[in-house]
């Protein structure tokens, strides 16, 4: 059988399993939509947010990326994150990155692997900032974990120095934001920070609402 009608097939047990449950279980949701967290997540496949957090559908507002950016150029992610505060209204925002990510590790390196490059700029520049304390991990793998977490703090920082993010703290006191970091060796979800809307961040970036 091809590998595709695998998933058709898995597809279709799937939504008998659901209609056992409940049978207006899609009615339910079809009309709309009001998750209560937006999901910055790695794109890698081994990290299926819904499955590792135990939700359903229509809980989860989900954009994914190579190694969990948050962008500022990044008009899909800005457009996703406008979207999921302005619109859905959601009480939390949550990054998560994860151990053994190879974005992670290709930052690392000094490989050349064309376009991505660029997008692994980001990363390492994360790495330039924390450069003291990453040197002076001597364990490869020790090192890599840690620039997981410190990338996942860095770009929880970068979502508070959104306007979207900084005018919905003045306005409504919401979201908080968290960084957390999924261990693919054991299924846990490391809780690392948050950010909550009294948070008082650096003067340059942040803005000033007339309403």
């Amino acid at each position: 059988m091809d590998e595709y009608k695998k998933l058709i097939l898995a597809n279709k047990a799937w939504v008998k399993d659901k209609l056992d449950v409940r049978e207006d279980f899609f009615l339910r949701i079809a009309d709309d939509q009001t998750p209560a967290f937006l999901w910055i997540g790695c794109s890698d496949s081994r990290v299926p947010a819904e499955d590792i957090t135990g939700t359903e559908p229509g809980e989860l507002f989900v954009h994914r990326n190579i190694a969990n950016q948050i962008i500022h150029t990044d008009f899909n992610m800005l457009s996703v994150l406008q979207y999921a505060i302005e619109v859905l209204k959601v009480k939390h925002v949550i990054v998560c990155g994860h151990y053994g990510c190879g974005g992670i590790k290709n930052a690392l390196s000094n490989k050349h692997l064309g376009l991505i490059n660029k997008w692994l700029r980001n990363i390492k520049d994360v790495y330039r900032l924390h450069k003291r304390e990453l040197e002076g991990i001597n364990d490869q793998n020790t090192r890599h974990r840690r620039l997981v977490e410190l990338n996942v703090e860095e770009q929880v920082w970068k979502l508070a120095e959104t306007s979207f993010v900084q005018h919905a703290w003045h306005k409504e006191q919401r979201p908080i934001l968290h960084g957390w970091v999924y261990d693919l060796h054991t299924g846990y979800i490391n809780d690392l920070f948050m950010l909550t809307p009294d948070t008082r961040m650096d003067d340059i970036y942040r803005f000033e609402f007339d309403d």
